[in-house]
């Protein structure tokens, strides 16, 4: 090998590595104003909401905007985090990559987090992560299943920010992990301990995926197959049915068609046939959030009773667990070869 080679070869293996962690966002305090901020930026994303006209900006700013932040709002304070002055997502996001930098202590890498929506930014972080001498950087959406309105927009805003670099790093994008073994052994083993600690047997267990539009499918979105593949998945590994566990899909928007079944009609459904007791886990949030903590554990939780319901038990996400982590340190790991 030539010393040119070779020096050139040890330089690359010295050069600091960073690795971005990227959720959903999150707005900066439980406010209708922050709130607001947060909405627009989200909304006003075509991959989020791909008809972006002028009939869909009357509709944004002169109802979404003025009526929704407010009882949005009034959600967020039921599960903010008082102590830090922020959401959960903010929080166990900020603790998976902290975990992440001390298991991966001695090495290059650098690992920090941002979020696609509100702060930190992409954009920020990328820059931090570049003033630190990282020339490689690896994204890795927190989404196991992809989507083009979570994981996609994400590569998206990574182009903006690469464009206005005149020294670019080289970047990777770690892929979804739908059925990743070691994804679905975490889920299983997290439904395991909590069910054994319930006093009570669900009579049925609900897996529920956020939602979207069902026109984005049908265009080629790949994400119902790949929520249907880690749900079959799971049931393979815990040995259940169809009936024992439901796949369903939540947080609709609008009065478009949005993927079925509803995860609210069918908690509704099931007190009503005479289930009486119900766990629901959320196998496509990487973290617990304002859909999981609020909407499921409260909202629906109140739906199942309200309907003659007894007993609902919301399963955590594995947010910064042990096992969560394991998720995220061997996809990290796998995705970095060649680069350590």
């Amino acid at each position: 090998m030539a010393v040119n080679d070779f020096n050139s070869e040890r330089a690359a293996a010295s050069e600091r590595v960073g690795v971005l962690l990227v959720n959903l966002g999150t707005p900066d305090a439980a406010d209708a104003r922050s709130v607001r901020i947060y909405l627009r930026e989200f909304l006003s994303d075509r991959r989020v909401i791909e008809e972006q006209g002028l009939a869909w900006k009357l509709i944004l700013n002169g109802i979404i905007l003025v009526v929704r932040p407010r009882r949005k709002a009034r959600d967020y304070r039921k599960i903010w985090n008082t102590e830090k002055n922020e959401s959960p997502l903010k929080t166990i996001t900020r603790s998976q990559a902290g975990k992440l930098s001390e298991q991966l202590a001695g090495s290059q890498i650098v690992v920090d987090w941002a979020m696609r929506y509100g702060n930190p930014s992409i954009r920020e972080r990328i820059n931090a992560l570049v003033a630190q001498g990282c020339g490689r950087i690896l994204v890795v959406p927190l989404y196991p299943q992809y989507s083009a309105a979570t994981t996609a927009t994400v590569c998206d805003e990574v182009a903006r920010v690469m464009q206005e670099l005149r020294a670019q790093p080289a970047i990777r994008f770690a892929p979804a992990y739908p059925t990743d073994a070691t994804y679905i052994e975490a889920l299983a083993l997290s439904i395991k301990a909590h069910l054994a600690a319930l006093p009570y047997r669900p009579d049925t267990i609900v897996a529920s995926f956020h939602g979207m539009p069902q026109e984005y499918v049908d265009k080629g979105d790949p994400y119902y197959a790949q929520c249907v593949a880690t749900t079959e998945a799971l049931r393979a590994r815990l040995g259940l049915d169809t009936d024992s566990l439901m796949l369903t899909f939540q947080s609709r928007f609008g009065s478009a068609e949005w993927l079925k079944p509803y995860t609210d009609k069918t908690i509704e459904g099931l007190a009503k046939s005479g289930k009486r007791r119900i766990a629901v886990v959320t196998p496509g949030f990487a973290a617990d959030c304002l859909e999981t903590l609020e909407e499921i554990a409260q909202e629906n939780a109140e739906i199942f009773r309200h309907n003659g319901g007894e007993q609902f038990s919301f399963i955590p996400c594995l947010n910064d667990s042990d096992a969560g982590m394991d998720v995220i340190r061997q996809l990290v790991m796998r995705e970095l070869q060649g680069w350590i």
